[in-house]
This record gives structure tokens, sequence and C-alpha cells, in this order.
């Protein structure tokens, strides 16, 4: 499946690395790699969406956290764009960035799915974009037990839940490698 356009949601070094990094880690990032490569190599456009965490959290602005940990080659097809919340659309010119590049598909992946990737991922849909969310390019972590609600949810399956949970308008059942620019 070929997309216009890479958005990497919040790969920051304290989602990815290290004790705390989300399950599965290192299999995402070889993903999301693989990803980069084939969009910088068919000059496809990249957006690596960055989070500005509240004071005192891992993805603090200007904290070790807070770094994007796969090296970014900026330049008129490549962009970072620190974003205040959820959505990276919301409060950035990512919208702007895609509408002049001509972009009418994407391809999404990173980190939280439920949280970043979901709510990016929910608005491109709404402003009409073709979005392919590759089940194996975006993770969270488990999700806590409530006591006398609910056991643990793995990460995996919250992934699955997020996913599915934008409708049938996004590809979500195809692998990363798949995906082509």
């Amino acid at each position: 499946m070929t997309v216009d356009a890479l958005v990497v949601v919040d790969l920051q070094t304290a989602f990815v690395s290290g004790s705390d990094a989300v399950p599965g880690a290192a299999e995402l990032l070889d993903r999301v790699r693989g990803l980069l490569d084939r969009a910088r190599a068919a000059g496809a456009v990249v957006v690596h969406l960055q989070n500005d965490g509240p004071p005192g959290a891992d993805d603090e602005p200007g904290t070790p956290g807070w770094e994007l940990f796969l090296p970014v080659q900026p330049g008129a097809r490549e962009h970072v764009v620190r974003k205040p919340r959820d959505d990276g659309f919301d409060a950035t010119p990512l919208g702007e960035i895609l509408v002049s590049a001509g972009v009418r598909s994407l391809a999404i992946c990173g980190v939280m799915s439920e949280m970043c990737v979901h709510a990016t991922a929910k608005t491109a849909l709404a402003r009409g974009y073709r979005v392919v969310l590759p089940h194996d390019a975006h993770a969270t972590y488990d999700a806590p037990a409530v006591p006398g609600v609910a056991d643990k949810i793995p990460a995996h399956i919250v992934s699955r839940v997020a996913a599915w949970s934008l409708g049938d308008q996004p590809d979500n059942t195809s692998p990363a490698s798949s995906v082509t620019f």
C-alpha cells in the first residue's frame, strides 16, 4: 500500500529505551526505521511529532527523555513538529505541512497507540486523508488493572483496540513491511 507521507508519533527516548520502554520497543524501532528508510528513499514527506510533556514528566521539554530517539534528517521533506497535546494536528503546523506538500495519504506509526497515535489518526481521517496504521508499527504500555472492574490489559491488546476503534476507514491490519512511498 502506497502513501504520500509518514508521520512518526512521539518516538522519544523516555518511551522506547531503558527499563521504562514500551513492550517490544526494539522491534517497534526496527519497523519504524524501515518505514523511515523507505520514505526517505522515495522522497516522501516525513513528519516527526515530539510531545511536550508537563513539568516533571518523562517527556518534559529539554530532558533526556524528551529527545527524539531516531535521527532526523531535517530538510524540505522532513520536519520535526512539537505538540502540546495528544493530537498532532492540534495547535501545530502539521496540517499546513501536509497540505502544502499535496499529501493525500499517510502512514502513522509510533507511541502511544491509544493516545497520541489514535488522536492524530482520527483527525487525519476527519480531514479526509487516507490513513494507513500498520499494526506492528505502533505500541503502548499495558493498561493497569482496576480492582473489582478489570484485569490488566496487555499492551498488544490495547494497541489493537485503539486501531480498531478508528473504524473501517484506516488500513490497520497491514504490517509495516507492506507500506511503500
